[in-house]
């Protein structure tokens, strides 16, 4: 079995992740640089209706589940819903290059490391330490804002003049999202518009608001930038990257299944990501392939905050996906961080082995009873520290599932599937991703993502605007 070779040394050029450069309104800095990497998706209610799983919540918890893995042909991109949006009327080819394709002979070999993983409260803990010493902050912590992030401004930041509508990227039961174009820095974004009416009708202003908040406090090269939020009397407006490279789920899709190094590199991203969220009391709520997005050098960004909240103990809100609710959600338990480690565990077996371990005929009933009976079939060809590991995850058992124990999510890092992760470069950004999207970059090219009808209703009337005081951080 060869060895995780994802780690040769490469500074991409978002590694420091968002930077304030890269606001909406910022100035012009070089016309002839890349912009920056960004994306958009996100909302309680899946915003995307073509995507194979829905969301739940506590008022819609027996929405159809995930398709049949194999029920359509593979090799189809267009047997598959991509839930963003599509290719230019008329793109410039591409070079499609062997990079391009998810294998192990895209990977590199490490080089000797001796760095082990840092978990954010390890970091927040050392820097207090250090501060005390007269030392230096330490280099990860101060890089992306160590455990308390600065909280960004992003109330009535923007309006519509700020920006060129350029086409729909998604649609779904509250809006859609388009990618538009900053008419100050000529950078590309996403903005999220959600109707008022539809949100209030849904009852998910609670869960629309709490992403509002939940966005505006993280900042982290692996979760999507939210820059700033407006509403007029129909509309809410929310302005996130736009990540050019389409959603891991329909890269999964299309290769049926990935190699064990590939898998273990996404789960890599995804576990800096929760470490992050967790040292910040926020429980995501809602991990699976389809809020997973690729920015233009292959590297994840976790989108749709829709169901993420701050939970200093313990909730009992049912939401979720079917696939991916841990057995306390179902039985309706009270519930903490646990749940996500939970869900990473059903998004490593989906990315083996190319379906979830739980799906019974798209069924949420037959599902939500195969997950609380916990009986999980390993397929032969999972390499057996993978499987050693979706065992310690994917465990009813609250007092062994890993994350959920006394060393938090270093427990997870430090387990022998990650071994070869280097963890601080892989923060950085400073390795090769194994699939580099075949996008352009600079451009808005969203050949990535499915097309959709335009929407016909114009922006920004003014006029009766009942549910204004619903959405006061808008």
């Amino acid at each position: 079995m060869p060895n995780l070779g994802f780690l040769k040394k490469k500074r991409t050029k978002d590694s420091s992740g968002s930077r304030d450069l890269d606001s909406p309104t910022s100035p012009i800095k070089d016309t002839t640089s890349p912009i920056t990497p960004t994306a958009s998706k996100s909302t309680s209610e899946s915003l995307y209706a073509s995507k194979s799983r829905d969301s739940t919540n506590a008022s819609q918890s027996t929405q159809a589940s995930t398709a049949p893995p194999k029920s359509a042909d593979p090799m189809n991109p267009s047997a598959y819903s991509q839930p963003y949006a599509t290719p230019q009327a008329t793109p410039e080819p591409y070079q499609q290059s062997q990079h391009n394709v998810p294998s192990i002979q895209n990977l590199i070999h490490p080089s000797n490391t001796t760095s082990g993983p840092q978990s954010y409260s390890q970091q927040a803990r050392q820097q207090k330490t250090d501060s005390a010493n007269g030392g230096a902050v330490t280099p990860s912590a101060a890089s992306h804002g160590g455990v308390q992030a600065a909280v960004r401004s992003t109330k009535g930041k923007y309006t519509l003049n700020d920006f060129t509508i350029q086409r729909t990227l998604g649609t779904g039961s509250f809006g859609r999202v388009h990618l538009v174009q900053s008419k100050h820095n000529q950078r590309f974004y996403a903005v999220k518009v959600l109707k008022k009416a539809q949100v209030v009708k849904m009852k998910q202003v609670e869960h629309t608001n709490d992403e509002r908040r939940m966005l505006q406090q993280v900042k982290h090269p692996f979760l999507i930038t939210l820059w700033g939020t407006f509403q007029d009397s129909k509309n809410l407006y929310m302005v996130m990257d736009f990540v050019e490279g389409g959603e891991l789920f329909s890269l999964l899709r299309k290769s049926q299944r990935f190699p064990n190094p590939v898998a273990k590199f996404y789960a890599a991203e995804v576990t800096l990501a929760l470490d992050y969220l967790h040292s910040m009391n926020i429980i995501y709520r809602d991990l699976k392939p389809e809020n997973l997005l690729l920015d233009r050098h292959g590297h994840l960004k976790i989108t749709d905050f829709g169901f993420a909240k701050e939970v200093p103990d313990i909730t009992w809100t049912l939401c979720g996906t079917p696939d991916y609710l841990a057995p306390e959600v179902v039985a309706s338990k009270g519930y903490n961080k646990s749940v996500d480690w939970w869900s990473l565990g059903i998004l490593i077996f989906e990315m083996l082995c190319g379906f979830t371990p739980f799906w019974d005929g798209g069924s949420p009933m037959k599902i939500y009873e195969n997950i609380l009976k916990g009986r999980v079939k390993y397929p032969p060809y999972i390499h057996p520290d993978a499987q050693d590991l979706l065992q310690k995850l994917i465990t009813q058992d609250l007092t062994k599932r890993l994350g959920n124990l006394h060393g938090g999510s270093k427990d997870v890092m430090t387990h022998p599937w990650f071994a070869e992760v280097t963890w601080e470069r892989l923060q950085k950004k400073d390795i090769d991703a194994p699939y580099v999207p075949p996008v352009r970059a600079g451009v808005g090219d969203a050949s990535q993502f499915d097309k959709y009808p335009e929407e016909t209703e114009a922006y920004g009337q003014i006029g009766d605007d009942p549910h204004k005081h619903l959405f006061t951080e808008f």
